[in-house]
């Protein structure tokens, strides 16, 4: 099975760099990168031209005029085009083990989406792998976080059951079925403020009964450090999600589908 990969990302193109370099080490590559912004400067879309020629699968610049925060409607902005079953998502301050495709590819299953495991750089460590092209961390290395995420034993993916649980949803590491995203309407553009967005969408897919699955010992991911996201619109955020699981809402009005006959 392919995938598309969808990374989202706004104003930080160091960081996009490196995601993209540890897009390019993959041991199965996606047939397509899209890359979603949310309003990037100059220096974003100048990267993206250079790793155009750099990497051997075709990288689309989905990008929309900065209006604030709007990560949920450049990625289903982002969705709408992609042209493979079967998406993959992370953010663009997330650098990816090289199995991280071939690991959610190998799990995929109907009727069900994955979260895969996140480890944590320090700021030195960040830096460090920003500057020197680091993609990989040994689990002791010094200003690794979280530690044992990085552990590398796929095996255990095996043992683990899809559940209905929306604890520790994250769409820095996510993968889905497309049509399963379009059959709930992809991210509820409501939520136009940081947090909570992956897991409204995480709990209108299990209102569907398309159950998560979390991932551990793959799919590993490594966090770049950064300053905290403004929380504007946080408590909003916070009341669409407690809607959304009292009253077992399965799609959002305000999402992907307008977009899908553009």
């Amino acid at each position: 099975m392919n995938c598309s990969l969808i990374i989202s990302t706004y104003n930080w193109p160091e960081a996009l760099e490196i995601v993209l370099i540890s897009a390019k080490r993959q041991t199965i590559l996606p047939k397509e990168i899209l890359i979603a912004d949310d309003g990037s400067k100059n220096e974003t879309s100048i990267l993206i031209e250079k790793f155009k020629k750099k990497l051997s699968v075709p990288i689309i610049h989905v990008w929309h005029e900065d209006k604030g925060f709007r990560k949920s409607e450049i990625l289903n902005k982002s969705y709408s085009l992609a042209k493979e079953k079967y998406i993959i998502q992370i953010d663009g301050d997330i650098i990816m083990h090289k199995n991280f495709i071939k690991d959610h590819l190998k799990n995929a299953q109907e009727k069900v989406f994955l979260h895969g495991s996140r480890c944590f750089l320090n700021k030195t460590l960040t830096e460090k792998a920003i500057n020197d092209k680091i993609t990989s961390f040994f689990f002791l290395k010094k200003g690794l976080k979280n530690k044992f995420n990085s552990l590398y034993i796929p095996f255990i993916a095996k043992f683990i059951k899809p559940n209905k649980s929306i604890k520790r949803t994250r769409g820095c590491n996510f993968s889905c079925y497309k049509n399963d995203f379009i059959l709930v309407n992809g991210y509820n553009e409501d939520m136009t403020g940081w947090g909570k967005e992956d897991t409204e969408l995480s709990s209108r897919l299990i209102n569907n009964n398309i159950h998560k699955k979390h991932l551990k010992g793959c799919a590993i991911t490594y966090h770049l450090e950064h300053k905290k996201l403004s929380r504007a619109g946080f408590n909003k955020n916070i009341e669409i999600l407690n809607n959304t699981i009292s009253n077992k809402v399965k799609n959002c009005k305000n999402g992907v589908k307008k977009y899908l006959n553009e």
